[in-house]
């Protein structure tokens, strides 16, 4: 019987071309899970869902709706909720002086708000399930603990949503509900690889990794494996999933010199 076989995981963040949530998703549904992919783009979702047998729903992670809708679509489909993990981001790079309020407000909805509220959802589904319980992942990022220059609204934001997934695991842990957050450095995905294909910015940052490279998307997947497994007994924490990052310190922009300005133009767009 494979690990997941009867489970249901729902994966918001997926829409990207094998992005983190893509790899997610492939990751549980080989492992027996019957998976909800959801994001904005109905194709690529339709095409990911028809690959693993699955099923897919749009959502926009900013609308409280569309996140009540998708746990209710994957509940009335699968008959529950064990799993639900959120892999939406957006990589702002903007010095603190110039964050506008736009975009402080667009990033607080998609990181702290959305989350927030998708977890709600969670919650009230898992408790509706024949055995309560679950188990809740958030993505954050090891920058919500390390600095990185000209990335504070997206650094608070993600911090901000690690405290409230702890806020989760001590409230509903008696309803056997998990929540935690995996924390990855820099990673190769559709929102990062422009710039990790400049050779010195590849180069600044895996000088700061203990392990000598930075992570993959596999990597991720595999600590979501775990902490969503019946195996794993941990609640309330940040699982720093890089390397040894933490132990050190992203690079300055000093020493990615010329090429954070190319760096910059793909990790703010």
């Amino acid at each position: 019987m494979k690990r997941f076989e009867g489970k249901v995981v729902i994966v918001v963040g997926a829409a990207g071309k094998d992005n983190m949530g893509q790899c997610i998703a492939r990751r549980f549904a080989g492992d027996g899970a019957s998976v909800v992919v959801a994001g904005r783009h109905a194709e690529p979702l339709a095409q990911l869902a028809s690959e693993i047998g699955g099923a897919s729903r749009l959502c926009d992670f900013t609308r409280k709706e569309d996140i009540d809708a998708l746990v209710a679509f994957a509940r009335e489909r699968y008959g529950r909720v064990d799993v639900g993990i959120n892999a939406t981001g957006w990589g702002l790079l903007r010095p603190f002086e110039d964050t506008s309020e736009e975009e402080l407000q667009a990033i607080m909805d998609l990181q702290f708000r959305a989350p927030f509220q998708f977890m709600q959802a969670l919650v009230k589904a898992m408790r509706k399930n024949s055995t309560p319980g679950g188990s809740i992942i958030m993505i954050s990022s090891a920058t919500a603990t390390i600095m990185l220059e000209n990335h504070a609204a997206y650094m608070g934001t993600k911090a901000g949503t690690d405290h409230v997934v702890r806020c989760v695991a001590n409230e509903f842990g008696q309803s056997g509900i998990r929540a935690n957050s995996i924390s990855p450095g820099i990673t190769r995905t559709p929102m990062s690889g422009d710039a990790l294909n400049i050779p010195e910015i590849l180069q600044a940052f895996e000088a700061c990794y203990p392990l000598g490279r930075i992570g993959t998307v596999d990597d991720v997947a595999e600590a979501a494996l775990w902490l969503a497994s019946d195996a794993c007994f941990m609640t309330g924490q940040d699982l720093q999933v890089s390397g040894g990052l933490t132990l050190r310190r992203n690079p300055t922009i000093t020493e990615m010199g010329a090429a954070y300005a190319r760096a910059t133009a793909h990790l703010s767009a």
